[in-house]
């Protein structure tokens, strides 16, 4: 895999992925290419807001899309458990030889801006919700990253971003998308706990083996859940410059090597 370019991974952070096998293949790969990390924290996060008894919301937007429900008292809870996965992820990479680097604290790659007013359904009608601190990504710092890559520094990102509203929570999927875009990436993984994109979910007869651009209107009518935001980070990733993004299975021993070996679905120009 030699001179294939920087490849950016995104650990999904729901429960079910295999982040031991992940580590492990993850720090095969870093001695043969450059690797960015990007990680979610929505295990960490539930797992948090159990022990603290706070009421783990969502936002549904008129169009289907899911998102965490990002109140202020939330918010915090959100950074705690953002910086709590990034350590871990550094650590585990230390452990296994890898020279990896976290950016949950001082410095923050991504850059965002806070969504002042969501339209949301709530009990069957929509509403303008005014206190979430989720936002839209503006920028990412890729001088911070290129740093890091120059030096044999594998970055390992959290979905949150610097703005002027403070620390905001991202989507990972979409933040990932972002990194590979801005850094010419050739290659976006997205690991989660299913194996892919179906038309007809869980029918594994319906499993979608590639998604050409043109035809990623019909992938995201096929997309429930969360997997509407996978393939719309296919969409930027691929729209931005990206070569290929794979949405692939993270339960699996060398999950990331396995997708660039052709596992998974394959999103392509």
């Amino acid at each position: 895999m030699a001179g294939e370019g920087v490849l950016v991974v995104k650990l999904g952070g729901g429960a079910g992925l295999d982040m031991t096998a992940a580590c492990n293949d993850l720090a095969a790969i870093a001695g043969e290419r450059s690797l960015v990390v990007v990680h979610g924290v929505s295990a960490a996060m539930d797992q948090l807001c159990a022990e603290r008894c706070i009421e783990a919301q969502s936002l549904i937007s008129p169009s289907g899309h899911s998102s965490r429900y990002t109140p202020p008292a939330v918010r915090e809870v959100y950074v705690e458990a953002a910086r709590q996965v990034n350590d871990r992820l550094v650590a585990a990479l230390d452990v296994r030889g890898v020279c990896a680097r976290g950016y949950s604290r001082e410095a923050i790659v991504l850059n965002g801006e806070r969504k002042r007013a969501i339209r949301a359904l709530m009990n069957g009608r929509v509403r303008m919700v005014r206190d979430d601190y989720s936002g839209a990504i503006r920028g990412v710092d890729a001088g911070l990253l290129l740093e890091a890559i120059k030096t044999a520094h594998v970055p390992v990102l959290p979905p949150m971003a610097s703005s002027a509203d403070g620390l905001l929570n991202i989507d990972g999927d979409r933040a990932a998308a972002a990194v590979a875009g801005a850094l010419g990436a050739k290659s976006l993984v997205i690991l989660s706990n299913v194996r892919g994109l179906y038309r007809d979910f869980p029918d594994e007869s319906s499993f979608v083996n590639s998604v050409k651009l043109a035809r990623i209107e019909a992938a995201l009518d096929w997309a429930q859940g969360r997997m509407k935001r996978k393939v719309l980070a296919a969409q930027e990733a691929l729209s931005q410059g990206v070569g290929r993004v794979i949405i692939a299975d993270g339960r699996t021993e060398n999950a990331v090597t396995r997708a660039l070996d052709g596992a998974g679905t394959w999103f392509t120009k």
